[in-house]
């Protein structure tokens, strides 16, 4: 245990606490048991290490990354009970899902030891939340998503700016913006550089290293992630990998599964099942209808990588700047909480009740006309007029 300790210290002193997701606030880290969900890159171990090095005492605090070689050997009940018993009290478990038979050790320590803070998170959204139907009474999930461009701006120029709700973007962007180019002059170039290198925490990293630790991303959740929650076979990652490029290079459009599905070598269902699993693992966004649902069988209206730095990564010189913006209105508005589904003439029904469509500077409303509470989100533009919108604005939701 005492080498754990020394190593859990040793990475405590490199975190740094100047710059906070705006999920941190969101967190009832209070409760007694709460896991964090999210994909690979979005920051999970720095905020629980965030949390720890501000809030809890070292002496009762000990944070595990399950994917240490120590857990090949040795039992995590077993070392939880032996710090309870030195009078430990938090306990903070990374990468979770790398232990063998995790829920049920994660049961035994909330269920034995009452005293106990749990604090948990994984990479293997699938893994974890098939946890979720056992452990649900036990505890409570939170989703930390990509970086929004706001946070991006916020972590990059070591700057804060304020966040705004979907209604104040809609109805008072003109008054939003002032502030924003004031603090930011050159935000449209941000902008750019945000879609290209900008969703995950690790671009402050080498700059000309973030599309290839973009594709390691990739290949470490297709390759051993989606195993420890689906029997899948290396001849179905090599057919996800292929479909990921299929969709980083297409125009938005609504997808032909059969032809898809030809492309892939696979079947329909087959296709629709690889579709669902990309969804849940984080790596795509499938958009439906409000009123279809979602089933697994259900044809997704369109198909969309679930940022546009993937896309950057994947597509290289065969991107379509169409699919890049709607790309990144979708991250940003499903990642701030809001319900967005297919729309009868603009390209996203938002909540039910606004139609936005998508386009560059020059997009007018001919397609939207007459129609209620319709909105252009458009590219290329700093400061919008009326229900025109630009499009960088939206990301500041969260």
């Amino acid at each position: 245990m005492e080498a754990l300790i020394n190593r859990f210290r040793n990475l405590l002193l490199s975190v740094k606490t100047d710059f906070k997701r705006g999920q941190y606030n969101d967190i009832n880290w209070n409760g007694r048991a709460i896991c964090i969900l999210g994909a690979r890159g979005t920051g999970k171990s720095t905020l629980m290490l965030q949390y720890l090095k501000e809030n809890l005492p070292l002496d009762r605090s000990l944070y595990l990354s399950l994917d240490d070689l120590y857990f090949k050997q040795n039992d995590l009940v077993a070392l939880a009970e032996r710090f309870y018993q030195l009078g430990g009290r938090y306990l903070l478990l990374d990468e979770v899902h790398k232990y063998f038979d995790w829920q049920n050790a994660v049961k035994n320590i909330y269920d034995f030891y009452p005293e106990f803070k749990l604090i948990i998170s994984g990479s293997s959204i699938l893994a974890l939340q098939k946890s979720q139907a056992d452990l649900s009474r036990r505890l409570v999930y939170y989703e930390l998503p990509e970086l929004s461009f706001r946070e991006y701006l916020s972590l990059k120029l070591k700057i804060k700016l304020e966040k705004y709700d979907l209604a104040q973007v809609l109805t008072t962007h003109q008054t939003l913006i002032d502030p924003i180019v004031a603090s930011v002059p050159d935000i449209m170039l941000h902008f750019e550089q945000y879609k290209k290198i900008g969703a995950y925490p690790f671009f402050l990293e080498e700059e000309k290293d973030y599309v290839s630790k973009i594709n390691q991303l990739i290949n470490v959740i297709i390759d051993y992630d989606l195993p420890e929650g689906k029997d899948i076979t290396s001849s179905t990652q090599s057919k996800l990998k292929k479909l990921l490029y299929i969709l980083s290079t297409s125009v938005p459009f609504s997808p032909n599964i059969s032809k898809i599905a030809e492309k892939t070598e696979t079947t329909r269902p087959r296709l629709l099942e690889m579709l669902h699993l990309l969804e849940v693992s984080k790596l795509i966004i499938n958009l439906r209808s409000s009123s279809k649902g979602i089933s697994l069988m259900n044809k997704p209206d369109k198909i969309y990588l679930a940022n546009t730095n993937l896309i950057h990564a994947l597509a290289l010189e065969n991107q379509n700047q169409g699919n890049i913006r709607e790309t990144f209105f979708i991250n940003q508005l499903k990642n701030s909480g809001a319900l967005v589904t297919t729309a009868k003439s603009g390209d996203f029904l938002v909540n039910d009740k606004f139609e936005i469509e998508i386009g560059g500077k020059n997009k007018t409303f001919d397609q939207i006309a007459n129609i209620p509470n319709s909105y252009i989100a458009a590219d290329e533009i700093l400061y919008g007029i009326g229900n025109k919108i630009p499009l960088y604005l939206f990301g500041f939701l969260y």
